[in-house]
């Protein structure tokens, strides 16, 4: 049942009403209803199978600096009006100054086709998809010794209304496949990780997509088992475009939300706009309207339509992410980036498909210019200081580089450095573009997202290795 059979813009707009009934800026209506289904395979078994709904909303009410949030799971007009009533008598210890407020009026034209509605597709099938993966990933060595693989899909249907006029809604599917392998010889053991997702329906299964998940992941793992110790030292570093986005996500783009900036929390860019903070070779954008990427949809969590934001333009920081909050502090639009991660969290700016946009070099030709040094294939986790741009990030593939030539592989290297730093001295960037999806943490929430990145040389970095 979709969730405007319950409610229409009416109904909503008597909500918005009641919150301001006590005087207000701002108020909106939030509501979503979720399904997701899963299953997940281990020990050549299926573990898991789960299938879940969840419907409710979220109440935003904002005076002058104040935010009020109430969330209900019901969609039964006479709880949420109650609801509202209750919120909009909550008194802020000073009354704010009255403010104006101003939203993107226009209308997302983007459109993420959806060819197979996962919610049309038997759970037969799901099943079928992951003891596929399972049985082909066991099949490609003696040396595999564990293989888990898991599916999900989400469907999420948003309905929004506030109190600038706006009314609008939004059907965002998510499909994601996930397979771990683990590879053993003697007492050695590695793992190779590979993940296939985005803003799209079962069709992402169909074809060489799915096989190229269990190549991936399973030569990764075996490759890790002859791999020697990594060097360390400062040496120079190109990172593939499979490397997966982490360095921009982590190292730039946390620091670039309006509200890190604000809460002096991002000194590194805070008062930067306009000044050269990257290399000439380096431009960052954020774009959510990317066809059927992890981080997309037609609006945001607030209703700005989706777009892409120039952060970083030839070296020159030109924008921060914004949502309507931090955007009327700065005197600014919202950019669109105003996420939740659901009806019981407000809003917050958060990046969607942040990249380094490609530039003119050949792949090949930045992996050649390095006589000695470190060919980083597949990035891991890491931990970034935002007041500081300073980051240590896990590698999960690498190889040596030996006078241009692809060497080899090595495990256990870190990469240290400080972001801007970093930024500044990437002297070559690829004309390839690679993604890597994930689910990004903030404040206690989490959102669907993507980073991507072309090849990039970095001359000089710090590697922690064990050689």
């Amino acid at each position: 049942m979709r969730i405007l059979d319950e409610l229409n813009q009416d109904t909503l707009n008597e909500v918005v009403a009641a919150l301001l009934n006590q005087g207000g800026d701002f108020a909106e209506v939030f509501v979503e209803k979720s399904t997701l289904q899963s299953v997940s395979c281990e020990e050549n078994k299926i573990e898991s199978i789960a299938s879940g709904v969840d419907l409710g909303l979220g109440l935003r009410l904002i005076r002058g600096e104040e935010t009020y949030y109430a969330s209900i799971n019901s969609i039964a007009k006479s709880e949420i009006m109650e609801l509202a009533r209750k919120l909009s008598q909550v008194r802020s210890k000073a009354p704010g100054e009255s403010v104006r407020w101003q939203m993107t009026a226009s209308t997302s034209q983007v459109v993420h086709e959806i060819k197979r509605d996962p919610g049309t597709v038997d759970f037969a099938e799901k099943i079928d998809l992951v003891n596929k993966v399972n049985s082909a990933a066991w099949k490609k060595d003696g040396r595999i010794c564990q293989v888990e693989v898991s599916y999900a899909d989400k469907t999420k249907e948003i309905l929004l209304a506030n109190s600038l006029g706006y009314f609008g809604r939004e059907r965002r599917i998510y499909s994601v496949l996930v397979l771990n392998v683990i590879a053993q010889s003697g007492t050695l053991i590695q793992t190779g990780r590979e993940v296939l997702g985005g803003l799209a329906g079962f069709e992402l299964f169909n074809g060489p997509a799915v096989d190229k998940v269990t190549d991936e992941a399973t030569k990764r793992a075996l490759a890790m088992l002859s791999a020697k110790s990594a060097p360390s030292g400062k040496m120079a570093v190109v990172l593939d475009s499979t490397a997966g986005g982490t360095m921009i996500h982590e190292a730039i783009g946390h620091s670039l939300e309006a509200d890190a900036v604000q809460k002096g929390i991002s000194p590194v860019y805070d008062g930067k706009i306009g000044e050269k903070i990257a290399s000439p070779l380096i431009s960052v954008v954020d774009d959510a309207t990317l066809p059927n990427r992890r981080g997309s949809f037609a609006f945001d969590d607030e209703g700005t339509p989706s777009q892409r934001t120039m952060l970083v333009e030839k070296g020159i920081l030109r924008n921060y992410l914004y949502d309507l909050m931090t955007a009327r502090k700065d005197g600014k639009k919202s950019t669109g980036n105003g996420r939740r991660e659901s009806y019981h969290f407000k809003p917050i700016p958060r990046m969607t498909n942040t990249m380094i946009v490609p530039g003119e070099h050949e792949p090949a030709l930045i992996i050649k210019s390095v006589s000695k040094g470190l060919y980083v294939k597949k990035m891991g986790g890491g931990q970034v200081n935002t007041a500081t741009g300073d980051f240590v990030f896990e590698v999960t593939e690498a190889y040596e580089i030996n006078n241009g030539d692809i060497g080899h592989p090595v495990r256990g290297a870190i990469l240290t450095g400080n972001g801007p730093a970093v930024l500044r001295s990437i002297d070559m960037v690829g004309k390839d573009i690679g993604f890597e999806i994930g689910t990004c943490g903030k404040d206690g929430q989490h959102v669907p997202v993507s980073d991507g990145q072309p090849t990039l040389r970095i001359p000089e970095i710090v590697v922690g290795g064990t050689e």
